[in-house]
């Protein structure tokens, strides 16, 4: 389903799930970004267990922004990204867990919208780039201005698949960056972190619940566990109904449509390549200071609360009179059902169902009118009841040709009245533009170079006004000359010639004999063809089943996919009752490489090995037909081309195995190790209880998995086994990222981790927990009549509902605008907590250019008044473990002297990319954990282990 539409009809019906963000900025002093203390208690009035990020919502805005300029080399994306999860970190603040998953090798039902949507990036590139030189070669030759073409490689953002050497490149820096933050901040102290890179198989919002999953079924899992999971993927919301947790939370970015974009030509906005006329640029700003800035804040982060959407469910799904017990937590999962219907990334919607007309609240009615004669619900535990689910589908077929109808009223209406608005503003134009000194202005622009300055001011307004008075009955329709005289020998267009032209439709669903036609147009056969249509159904009903039996057990089949671009129509599921819906069990996932040749075109073969990437050239190629250089985009009644059908010709797995077994022998090592799938790395530092637990297995050599323990990390269960490429106490972590520095006093560790396994037949049950306890009410009765629609729905602050907002008056903003400087930051991502990567000393890498050193320190800093955080390594020293005094850093023997003379050269890297200053400890403790923070309330003890 499409997430914009999706969001927007769920944020409209259910607006009290919405709850903004309040976010924790950091601070600056002297130059030095202080970052946030994450150990503190969280602002947002709410703590929270375990943060899972589905990193490549991650990873895409940071590698190609749509909002800010883009990252100029790699090593930009990778700190982007660091910062974006310090962020996300600093809002949540998880106490137990966090769990980082990249998208694996995918099933191959989700291949196929891969496959589609890497073709359509591709061609829109170069169709892009071929626009673009069109015209600017039109521009340069008509004596615009346009700014020196910029020569620098293009980032295809196909690289972020599963094997390619950019993926590979991630995983390094991650493992990196988790070491650094588990020995330098605060709030990862006691967090267990679980990284699931890109080798190991699996979208990575599945493999997060896959782990959910596998957690709830151990004895020792905690029922009452507040879950917390970024992404913008529509069908998280579905994912998180689907655990049946009580406390479950959905962070992303609040979505804002329609973000500016400069014009790739000029760089300027307000207007596409398409329309860039070459004009000069205006002067921006007293000095021309804002030139080259974006004209957009920093984006802001929204909770979605699954549990207040589980209470609007609760009260639209409760139905009296039922012939059987009504049970909520059933009626949810039927509700998750009945949205597969109206599309999702792995069948196409069905005809008669779109969300921006109503189709799931038209099929909840259907619903709760069939569900008496249905005997009971439509699903259980992933399974669905398929007699069931035919009454609901032939009560919609019933209403498929009125649904059609209207729907082609509702677009006729639509277009009479923009085109009755065209109309209106037409007529409003005025007759009669003043030149001059009269000449209208855009607001600021009244002192640029482009004004004019009137000679006679007197003489320009009594033209004007003799211009008014003598052609009152002139036509807003009638042209004027350049001199502002009338035209007459020049006629208007005719009304509707301005009208967009519309796409044109084949198959006229509002009129009688549409399925003949749209069988006939959509897959090339007729509709009295009983056999092919019992074939497209059969194979959507497949689908049903495996994309619920996907969200709730786990991957049925590798190997299965829907083999149509187009859907049946609901009217058609008649005589499902009797169609299989089981899977070929033991299939395994494509291996990395071989992903990449199925989803790829042939524009990005460059990430591929040669004799690979020939394949998809060489038009002696036995899979050369797999990669076409041109292919047709259906609209299917859609006014865009991307929300139309690319039709691409499916991958057929055997003739792929057969080409590729010719090309195997030709990788060379280190492609072969891309190649292969791995597993989930477990880290920890050094002060969580496992740390100790995990460095024996190291010291000992285990060969054999080892039983995680659950009383020494929240009841986490699963198989350790020794990691290879370990990052291991006292041994330098080396830094993947040349800006930032290698960590030689390291105390984290990691070993792999594996989930806890059960037999292919087992089923996870869909229900509630013994022991969950059900969250407080939030919606109150007045909530229910609550609705964005008509008017401007503003979310609460924080998870508090009586919070009081703070107000300012008029004084404190003018106080405010002469205080803030005008721009934020001094770079691309300075608004963000840089990492505490920069280090000092003579082990370290030197100075970086455009760093700078603090030239003095404030003589009065009050202790009090510090960040009680842990010094960044270029302020620790080197000391064993386990002696009892601790040396003094230079920090504190500083400030103990008021009158000391600063030491440049000993302070020289403080105010590196990166750095946080470190501030003094009043109380003398060691700086590397000094606080406690809140005491993060445990459950009570199960009896089974202790979680102290």
């Amino acid at each position: 389903m499409g997430v914009p539409a999706f969001f927007r009809w769920l944020s409209r019906k259910y607006p009290s799930i919405i709850v903004n963000c309040v976010e924790e900025k950091p601070k600056e002093c002297n130059g030095v970004k202080i970052p946030v203390d994450a150990s503190k208690p969280n602002p947002n009035d709410v703590e929270f267990d375990n943060l899972y990020l589905d990193m490549n919502g991650i990873i895409h805005p940071c590698t190609h922004p749509e909002d800010k300029p883009a990252p100029k080399n790699e090593d930009e994306m990778m700190v982007a990204i660091f910062e974006y999860i310090d962020r996300l970190f600093n809002i949540v603040r998880p106490r137990r867990l966090l769990y980082m998953a990249i998208d694996g090798v995918a099933p191959r039902a989700k291949m196929n919208q891969q496959r589609s949507r890497r073709f359509r990036a591709s061609k829109e590139g170069m169709e892009a780039a071929v626009e673009k030189q069109r015209v600017r070669e039109e521009i340069l030759a008509k004596g615009g201005f346009l700014p020196p073409e910029e020569i620098k490689e293009r980032f295809d953002s196909n690289c972020i698949t599963p094997g390619t050497e950019f993926m590979d490149n991630l995983a390094k820096c991650l493992r990196y960056y988790i070491a650094d933050r588990l020995n330098n901040d605060p709030g990862w102290k006691n967090l267990t972190v679980i990284l699931s890179d890109a080798s190991a198989p699996g979208e990575g919002e599945h493999k997060i619940m896959d782990y959910i999953r596998r957690q709830r079924a151990q004895p020792n899992h905690d029922p009452n566990t507040h879950h917390c999971l970024c992404g913008a993927d529509a069908d998280l919301i579905m994912l998180g109904l689907a655990t049946h947790e009580p406390n479950f939370t959905i962070i992303r970015e609040e979505f804002k449509p329609n973000k500016p974009k400069p014009c790739a030509l000029c760089n300027q906005f307000g207007h596409e390549v398409k329309d860039c006329e070459g004009l000069p640029r205006e002067k921006k700003g007293k000095h021309d200071e804002l030139a080259d800035s974006l004209p957009c804040a920093e984006g802001e982060f929204i909770f979605l609360r699954l549990n207040v959407l589980r209470e609007y469910l609760e009260r639209e799904l409760t139905m009296a009179s039922l012939p059987f017990p009504f049970d909520v937590e059933r009626s949810i999962d039927d509700w998750v059902f009945m949205c597969f219907f109206v599309g999702n990334d792995f069948l196409p919607h069905l005809p008669s169902l779109e969300i921006r007309e109503g189709a799931i609240d038209r099929l909840v009615n259907i619903y709760k009118n069939v569900v008496h004669k249905t005997g009971g619900y439509l699903t259980e535990s992933g399974y669905v009841n398929l007699q069931r689910v035919q009454m609901i589908m032939l009560a919609v077929g019933e209403v498929e040709d009125s649904i059609f109808k209207k729907r082609k009223d509702d677009e006729d209406s639509f277009r009479r009245r923009q085109k009755e608005k065209r109309k209106r503003m037409k007529r409003d134009q005025p007759a009669f533009t003043p030149s001059g000194i009269l000449t209208p202005h855009a607001l600021g622009s009244r002192n640029s170079s482009g004004c004019h300055v009137a000679s006679s001011p007197r003489q320009a307004a009594y033209e004007m006004r003799m211009h008014s008075n003598s052609s009152p009955s002139i036509s807003p329709n009638t042209s004027f000359a350049s001199d502002g005289s009338p035209s007459p020998g020049i006629k208007r267009k005719a009304e509707d010639s301005d009208s967009e032209p519309e796409p044109e439709d084949n198959v006229r669903l509002w009129e009688a004999g549409w399925k003949q036609r749209y069988y006939k147009n959509k897959f090339d056969v007729d509709a009295a063809d009983e056999k092919f249509r019992r074939k497209v159904v059969q194979s959507y009903v497949e689908g049903l089943c495996w994309v619920l039996r996907y969200y709730y057990q786990g991957c049925a089949s590798w190997k299965w996919y829907y083999p149509f671009h187009y859907a049946p129509f609901a009217s058609d599921f008649e005589g499902i009752a009797d169609m299989s819906s089981e899977f070929e069990k033991g299939t395994k996932p494509f291996k990395p490489l071989e992903q990449l040749m199925g989803v790829f075109p042939a524009a990005s073969g460059n990430f591929l090995p040669p004799s690979w990437r020939k394949l998809m050239s060489d038009p002696d190629s036995s899979i050369i037909d797999f990669y076409p250089e041109d292919f047709a985009i259906d609209l299917n009644g859609k006014k865009y081309a991307w929300q139309g059908v690319a039709l691409l010709p499916f991958v057929d797995e055997r003739r792929l195995r057969a080409a590729l077994e010719e090309v195997y022998p030709d990788l060379t090592p280190e492609e072969n190790r891309r190649n292969s799938l791995g597993g989930d790395v477990l880290f920890v530092g050094k002060l969580h209880p496992l740390h100790d637990f995990i460095l024996e297995l190291y010291q000992t050599g285990s060969t054999e998995p080892v039983d995680v323990p659950p009383e020494l990390c929240h009841g986490i269960q699963g198989k350790f086994s020794l990691d290879e490429e370990a990052i291991l106490p006292d041994q330098t972590v080396c830094s993947p990222v040349p800006m930032l520095r290698d960590l030689t006093q390291n105390n984290a560790v990691s070993i792999n981790f594996k989930d806890p396994q059960f037999a292919e037949d087992y089923v996870f049950k869909a229900v509630m927990l013994p022991g969950a306890r059900k969250p407080a009410a939030v919606l109150k009765p007045g909530d229910w009549e609550k609705s964005s629609n008509g008017r401007q729905w503003k979310p609460q602050l924080g998870f508090n509902r009586d919070r009081r907002p703070v107000h300012l008056d008029q004084a404190a903003f003018r106080t405010l605008g002469h205080v803030m400087p005008r721009g934020s930051g001094t770079g691309v991502y300075s608004n963000t907590a840089p990492p505490p990567a920069t280090y000092q000393g003579s082990l370290y890498r030197p100075l970086l250019r455009g760093q700078t050193q603090i030239p003095k320190l404030m003589s009065n800093m009050r202790p009090q008044d510090s960040w009680r955080g842990p010094p960044p390594l270029f302020q620790q020293q080197r000391f064993d473990r386990g002696v009892g005094a601790e040396p003094l850093l230079p920090w504190n023997r500083m400030l103990q002297t008021q009158n000391a003379a600063f030491q440049p050269n000993q302070y020289q890297m403080l105010a590196g990319p990166g750095g946080y200053p470190p501030r003094r400890d009043d109380r003398g403790g060691r700086q590397g954990y000094p606080r406690e923070g809140r005491k993060y309330p445990l459950p009570p003890p199960s009896g089974r282990y202790s979680w102290n």
